[in-house]
């Protein structure tokens, strides 16, 4: 589900820029080619770093952002909401583990990126640290949330790290059917009663602003854009990404009949795009603190899953030293 650049302050600042030595020449042309970097080239430390950094965010998103949504399985309103909930689940634990896989590539151990998540030195997007509050939250996040996400994501399809840009594909495509279901819930709850209407609003209400500023802030506050872009990571700015989901989802919040929460909205016929009211920005600052309203609840569910599944992870390295064990003698 989450993002080009993760809606997170960049991590390590010690990253190099801008290197002028032959080996970094070389790999910059390769990189303006619009060849694919695969894990086996020579790379700058800094991509490397930069990469590890970006995707691992990305996976712990997806591991995160399997929670809001979980929470409403067992109260899905029907047999067929629930089957497809339980279906959109199982793929972001998938989406998780396309993209732990393609940072393992990078030298870095699931163990080693697993308890960063949990020690909270490795950040995941701030949206998932709101509640669902109702059954329309769900549809909600589907419509909104991963419709920012398949803004963020397309591009990542093209970039310059081979396995990353890979398993973005088929993130992509699950993604884009996670959108419709989302959205198809929305209507339903907007053709609905009065009260099924209000619901909508709401969860509208509650879901807008989070999800504008799931792209995070404009590039020129962020020290690693311009680099991710001259390295081929990043291939759109956050404001352009931001414009373009803003300017494809107001136009699909009138046909549902429901009002997108910001009284300054308006179309601006000079420019050919919507025009909002300011962003909250100390808001998403607290949020990625670790002040906002589930950041405690998230981090708690990921560590006690962890813990409860301990054993698993101890009967699996037994087997598999078991099974070394047997191999040895057999070759002796």
């Amino acid at each position: 589900m989450y993002t080009q650049g993760l809606d997170v302050p960049a991590g390590d600042r010690s990253i190099p820029v801008f290197a002028d030595s032959e080996p970094d020449q070389r790999f910059q042309a390769r990189v303006d080619a619009d060849e694919k970097i695969e894990p086996k080239d020579w790379m700058p430390e800094g991509y490397r770093k930069t990469l590890i950094r970006q995707i691992s965010q990305h996976a712990h998103s997806e591991y995160v952002g399997m929670l809001p949504e979980g929470n409403w399985i067992t109260r899905a309103p029907s047999l067929r909401r629930k089957a497809i909930l339980i279906s959109k689940v199982q793929d972001e634990a998938g989406h998780a583990l396309y993209l732990y896989s393609a940072a393992e590539t990078l030298g870095i151990g699931r163990a080693e990126m697993n308890d960063q998540l949990l020690t909270g030195r490795a950040k995941y997007s701030s949206i998932f640290n709101y509640p669902t509050l109702t059954w329309a939250d769900v549809g909600a996040i589907g419509w909104l949330v991963d419709g920012a996400a398949i803004m963020n994501q397309v591009p990542i399809c093209r970039c310059s790290y081979g396995p990353y840009a890979r398993a973005m594909v088929r993130v992509c495509r699950e993604e884009s059917f996670h959108q419709r279901q989302g959205y198809e819930i929305m209507l339903a709850l907007s053709r609905g009663s009065a009260a099924q209407k209000e619901m909508a609003q709401a969860a509208l209400n509650r879901w807008w602003w989070p999800s504008v500023m799931m792209f995070g802030p404009s590039d020129e506050n962020s020290p690693h854009s311009a680099q991710s872009m001259r390295w081929g990571i990043k291939k759109v700015s956050n404001d352009e990404l931001r414009q373009k989901f803003i300017d494809v989802t107001v136009p699909q919040a009138e046909f549902l009949g429901l009002t997108v929460p910001d009284p300054e909205l308006k179309w601006n016929e000079e420019r050919q795009h919507y025009d909002i009211g300011p962003i909250d920005w100390a808001e998403f600052a607290a949020v990625i603190r670790g002040e906002g309203p589930c950041n405690r609840q998230r981090l708690e569910a990921r560590r006690k899953a962890h813990d409860d599944g301990a054993w698993v992870r101890e009967a699996a390295r037994a087997h598999a030293e078991k099974r070394a064990a047997r191999m040895a003698e057999a070759a002796e």
